[in-house]
């Protein structure tokens, strides 16, 4: 019996060597989310299952929704919310994991700004009209009173790099951001560390710890996290992606400077010495999809209750999340 167990063991292993694909296609923002990915590739960790691996960029929601529209890619990093949109929709994604839980923050020129409350009436750059950084900040004001169109003038930008230029280059005051966009303006401008004489922009407001206060929670924000699409049926393929997009997170939450170095190599927008500042402030942890369904529901909720559209219009099936 163990020998024919062995047998079997073997065999399975050829079956799948013999399967390595030619090409499986990962794509993902410049933020955070996507960074274990490219360290995957640079140690060449899915080189049993596929024979190259390639990392496409969406720099924006619209063109994160054309690329799952499209099919064309295996692995997708996607924020949570635009995932069960994608699904509600009918297309074939499924999400594995959660790795971003805290990302978002408020950076300032006035230093007594401590709440969102302090924002009222002032001009506040905001990237990604109706998706997660907007979806978050604005709920947080709903819930607190606020209304985000009378009590504060939002402008809205397309991208986190469009916001930090203008910061930078003193067109708005207040901004926000996710992380590295947050590090990277301190840097540029010289904000950093706090013990720098009249630092130029501070770092604000967490969302995620008034989001702990406003709903009594946690500040575990399921904010983004990585997909599997439709055209990638191989359970052993996906379970290799994640096992080495874990073990890559692990790297990349511990090795910050050697992170900042690597990553700039593709996302030449990126700095190496922002980047680093930016990983301690990240909460980053890879929850596997099935076990994070209670609190992504629990998010889905608060969302569909402020604006039903940031959900699609309902919570995800059972058949977004990945093991179940």
């Amino acid at each position: 019996m163990k020998f024919l167990t062995l047998l079997f063991l073997f065999a399975s292993i050829l079956i799948h060597a013999n399967e390595k694909k030619d090409k499986i296609v990962i794509a993902g923002p410049f933020a955070s989310v996507s960074h274990p990915v490219l360290h995957m590739i640079e140690r060449d960790a899915l080189k049993d299952v596929a024979k190259e691996v390639e990392f496409r960029l969406w720099k924006n929601p619209d063109e994160l929704r054309a690329l799952a529209i499209k099919g064309d890619v295996d692995f997708l990093a996607v924020p949570t919310n635009t995932g069960a949109i994608l699904n509600n929709k009918g297309i074939d994604i499924k999400l594995l994991n959660v790795s971003v839980w805290g990302i978002l923050g408020m950076i300032s020129r006035d230093n007594s700004l401590k709440s969102l409350k302090d924002y009222k009436g002032k001009t506040i750059a905001v990237p990604f009209r109706a998706d997660m950084p907007d979806i978050v900040m604005t709920e947080l004001m709903k819930r607190q009173g606020l209304d985000p169109q009378k009590d504060f003038k939002l402008q809205y930008v397309s991208s986190p790099i469009d916001a930090m230029q203008m910061l930078i280059l003193r067109r708005v005051d207040h901004a926000l951001l996710a992380e590295p966009a947050i590090s990277i303006a301190l840097r540029k401008t010289k904000s950093f560390p706090v013990s720098v004489i009249a630092p130029d922009l501070y770092r604000s407001v967490d969302l995620q710890k008034e989001w702990a206060e406003v709903f009594n929670t946690n500040s575990d924000i399921p904010q983004a996290g990585m997909a599997v699409m439709g055209r990638m049926k191989d359970e052993h393929i996906i379970n290799r992606f994640m096992e080495e997009y874990d073990k890559s997170l692990e790297w990349y939450k511990t090795h910050p400077k050697e992170a900042g170095i690597l990553v700039v190599k593709t996302l030449d927008m990126l700095s190496e010495e922002g980047l680093a500042d930016s990983i301690p402030h990240v909460n980053l942890k890879s929850v596997k999809a099935a076990k994070a369904k209670e609190k992504l529901e629990f998010f889905f909720n608060i969302l569909k209750d402020g604006d039903p559209k940031a959900i699609g219009n309902k919570l995800p099936s059972d058949n977004y999340y990945y093991g179940l």
